[in-house]
């Protein structure tokens, strides 16, 4: 009976060693993934940020090339005559 006891208890020690050891893991694990989640949402707010950087850059060109439009239709265009 003694014997059967230890063999018991020996197994119940191997399975509580590998519960901490697989619990060890999975907090690790966790604390991965909770890291590359909030990096994620970080390249997300900085991908949103530049976007809308993008977007009002667009804008200014386009303004800028209407502006340039507008200049280049006020210059006056020099047509020599014919002997001048």
């Amino acid at each position: 009976m003694q014997a059967r006891e230890k063999q018991v208890s020996e197994a119940k020690d191997e399975v509580l060693n590998e519960l901490n050891t697989a619990s060890a893991y999975i907090l690790e694990l966790e604390e991965k993934y909770y890291k590359s989640q909030r990096t994620s949402l970080e390249l997300l707010k900085q991908l949103k940020a530049s976007e809308s950087t993008c977007d009002d850059m667009q804008s200014e060109i386009e303004t800028l090339r209407n502006y340039i439009i507008d200049l280049k239709s006020r210059i006056a265009v020099y047509i020599p005559v014919k002997n001048d």
